[in-house]
């Protein structure tokens, strides 16, 4: 209740300071709004698609004029296939898209957006700019940028790290480059950056790679909690547990909870919180049931998780 009420809040702030927006829509009048996002392949995922539907449940009641059509893809070709059958067959008035992959949703929001439709675009942008009404996501630079400062501060000047990127998307590339920009100077160096796609498996398999190739590594980006538990298996599994820590990002409780305990391995967390799709959904709807303009950037603040302040991110009966 405390996170969805900052949201709340935080959003209301947002729509005070943007550009206006439409006209929102009376009592009477029927609005559909199409909720288009991954399927809960990994932890992460699986914390959004619960705080989607919650939202969706929770506005069905305050706006019985708005009718939620929420669909979730597993891959990008059936991502794209959803979002024309919304237009085709559902008539949606405005669309909240978290997007697979970039490049290749770009088109379809665009055709979205062309038809004179409200787009939110959520978390991972599109390939080109300016398509969408509001964008809401975390703030990826940040992300990148707290985690990297934090081992150019606690690795010594030749300390070597190896680096796990996610799904190729704009939010990964702003990700890494923040990284990369918080380690100049340090001497510390990245030995290699391959692609986890946010997945458990495959960064175990990216991880063993590692491990084979390089016989010295003293830290681990993983940066992202279901990439970090692949990581840590496969370090676990070579028995090199005690040469190198791992960050992973966004908050999972089982992470969290490692971090209260003080384990040596899992020293800090960036926060990137799952229930930032709420905030796009309620902002879109209010979109259509307020004068509040909702176009424009909104950015949640990422912080570094620590020991000392790791209850405070801790929800235990949150999915992730």
């Amino acid at each position: 209740m405390k996170r969805r009420s900052l949201m709340k809040a935080t959003a209301l702030i947002m729509s005070m300071g943007v550009a206006s927006g439409a006209a929102f829509a009376q009592d009477d009048e029927k609005v559909v709004i199409g909720v288009s996002i991954p399927s809960a392949t990994h932890g992460f995922m699986g914390g959004l698609n619960w705080h989607a539907q919650d939202t969706i449940n929770r506005l069905g009641e305050q706006y019985p004029n708005i009718e939620f059509v929420l669909s979730t893809a597993g891959d990008a070709a059936k991502q794209v296939n959803d979002i024309e059958d919304m237009m085709a067959t559902r008539n949606i008035d405005g669309l909240v898209v978290l997007p697979f992959e970039s490049e290749p949703l770009t088109a379809p929001v665009a055709a979205v957006k062309d038809a004179g439709k409200f787009v939110t675009v959520v978390d991972r942008g599109l390939s080109q700019e300016g398509i969408e009404d509001l964008y809401v996501a975390g703030d990826n630079t940040a992300f990148g940028r707290v985690a990297g400062e934090y081992f150019r501060d606690n690795l010594e000047a030749g300390s070597k790290v190896v680096v796990l990127r996610g799904i190729p998307t704009t939010l990964d590339n702003e990700r890494v480059e923040a990284f990369q920009a918080a380690l100049e100077g340090s001497e510390v160096e990245i030995l290699d950056m391959q692609h986890g796609n946010w997945n458990r498996d495959d960064a175990f398999t990216v991880m063993q790679d590692y491990l084979s190739k390089y016989p010295e590594i003293d830290a681990v980006w993983a940066a992202d909690d279901d990439m970090a538990i692949g990581v840590l298996e496969a370090i676990s599994a070579a028995g090199r547990d005690e040469e190198m820590w791992v960050i992973g990002g966004a908050g999972m409780k089982e992470i969290v909870q490692r971090i209260m305990d003080g384990d040596p391995q899992l020293p800090v967390n960036v926060t990137y919180p799952p229930a930032l799709i709420s905030s796009a959904i309620e902002m879109t709807a209010l979109n259509f049931v307020s004068n509040a303009p909702m176009t424009g950037r909104f950015i949640i603040g990422s912080q570094l998780i620590t020991p000392e302040n790791a209850e405070n991110f801790f929800y235990p009966d949150s999915p992730f």
